[in-house]
């Protein structure tokens, strides 16, 4: 039967983006055993979800095979029908998918990413963070940090202001220099108000905008991708839960860039189905947050350029697991010789942020 966790961890800084406030990030993390090995798996979610496992998928899941997972996934999908695939039960889904994988690569002694055949050995990385609550002195310091630190490309949070953002790019800018810089809006913009400031950021050398529009306005996202200053891609995909909106997305030509989340895509079986649709679509596809789940199969993924490592995610996947691996010359290189996903829990360290 899995076992199911929830660790509630506060950020080191109240955050905000365009459109949301938090002060601190929920992890809900499922253990599985089978055949001597232990597997785990996660999602950034609502401690609901940790319920929804134990109630409804934990049944679905003991007694099989811990290698089919296909079987495994099909089955925990016809479990939530009358829920509904987008929200917290793909999110459910999701952890114990994610912790089937690192138990199957682990029954077999493989890493994750030899299970699934490696496309290359590592996976270059962007910073992410940048909030919308930070000074300007903050702002300039965490993102001239991953500078400074190897990562070749940075991304800041916009929309919460948007008269102050210009000015906010243009800081982050002199602390970056001539490093790649991206933006995410966190679809906060009008459309006219997200084409405006799209050439304003282009004169500050930004190449990336994320959800200019909220995920919902395939309209005004291909708007913007059709009218965006050459050499800017505009990216979604964060809020995809199955593969019908990657597939709508993708065909309504909204991103030059399709984002997708493990942890809330139905786990790892869902995002290899996302990384299929960028090849049929020819676009190429980055992660959302969740670093330590997402390195080794973006290593095996074709279409996948770059994963997102979220300042949040970090923290917290530090904080938790031995084996989150911290980026080098800015990129992730998984470690072949841990098997599965190579994380262990810390268990001392983690009981402090566990819900009762």
């Amino acid at each position: 039967m899995p076992k199911v966790s929830v660790y509630t961890v506060p950020t080191d800084l109240p955050e905000s983006d365009g459109t949301l406030a938090w002060e601190s990030t929920t992890l809900v993390l499922v253990e599985i055993d089978a055949g001597g090995k232990h597997g785990l798996g996660y999602s950034y979610a609502d401690g609901a979800t940790a319920v929804l496992v134990r109630d409804t998928l934990a049944k679905v899941v003991t007694g099989r095979n811990a290698l089919d997972i296909a079987a495994v996934w099909a089955a925990m999908l016809a479990a939530i029908r009358n829920l509904g695939r987008p929200g917290i039960a793909s999110m459910a889904v999701a952890a114990v998918d994610n912790a089937l994988w690192d138990l199957k690569a682990k029954l077999l002694d493989l890493s994750l990413l030899d299970l699934l055949g490696a496309v290359r050995e590592a996976i270059p990385v962007y910073g992410s963070g940048g909030f919308t609550s930070y000074t300007d002195k903050q702002l300039a310091e965490q993102l001239g940090g991953w500078v400074e630190s190897g990562i070749g490309m940075v991304k800041m949070k916009v929309g919460r202001s948007p008269d102050r953002d210009v000015a906010r790019v243009r800081t982050a800018r002199g602390a970056v220099g001539g490093t790649r810089l991206f933006v995410d809006a966190n679809g906060a913009y009008t459309r006219k108000q997200a084409l405006a400031l799209a050439h304003s950021f282009a004169e500050l050398g930004v190449s990336w905008f994320e959800e200019p529009r909220p995920s919902h306005d395939l309209d005004g996202l291909h708007l913007l991708r059709d009218r965006a200053p050459p050499g800017m891609d505009i990216t979604a995909g964060e809020y995809g839960y199955d593969a019908v909106y990657f597939r709508r997305m993708l065909a309504a030509d909204a991103v030059d860039v399709l984002q997708a989340d493990a942890t809330r895509c139905a786990g790892i079986s869902g995002l290899l189905g996302v990384a299929a649709l960028c090849e049929a679509f020819d676009l190429p596809l980055s992660s959302h947050c969740a670093p330590a789940i997402h390195v080794q199969p973006l290593c095996a993924l074709r279409p996948a350029i770059h994963a997102e490592y979220f300042h949040d995610h970090v923290r917290i996947e530090q904080l938790l697991f031995d084996g989150a691996l911290l980026p080098v010359d800015g990129v992730l290189r998984p470690d072949r010789t841990r098997p599965g996903l190579g994380l262990v829990l810390k268990e001392h360290d983690a009981a402090r942020y566990a819900a009762h």
